[in-house]
């Protein structure tokens, strides 16, 4: 009998875990949501550096910090394989300006 319960309190406390674990990779690490007032300054002009085997150049970006944009440098980000690299961006909602976060798709 407690062979029985302790078998099925297994199985759910692993399988509770595997669904944790499935949802927080599954979420970007930055999930808040940013909304700015007033849209972002052109973009700065970038020197891209040369290709980097197994990475992906992220461009910089204006970013909204304590009511103003500020810039924020391009960086490397690991390759994902079999998935492509959407650059995030500025999108126009109303009168206001939200951040769509870069992701893999």
């Amino acid at each position: 009998m407690k062979s029985n319960y302790f078998t099925r309190w297994l199985t759910c406390s692993l399988a509770a875990g595997v669904c944790c674990a499935a949802a927080l990779t599954a979420t970007p690490a930055s999930a808040e949501v940013i909304i700015a007032p007033m849209a972002p300054p052109p973009p700065r002009v970038e020197v891209l550096p040369a290709p980097r085997e197994g990475y992906v150049w992220d461009q910089g970006r204006w970013r909204w910090d304590h009511g103003r944009y500020v810039w924020a440098p391009g960086h490397w980000q690991p390759v994902r394989v079999g998935y492509r690299w959407v650059p995030g961006h500025w999108a126009q909602r109303g009168p206001h300006w939200r951040w769509i976060e870069g992701h893999w798709a």
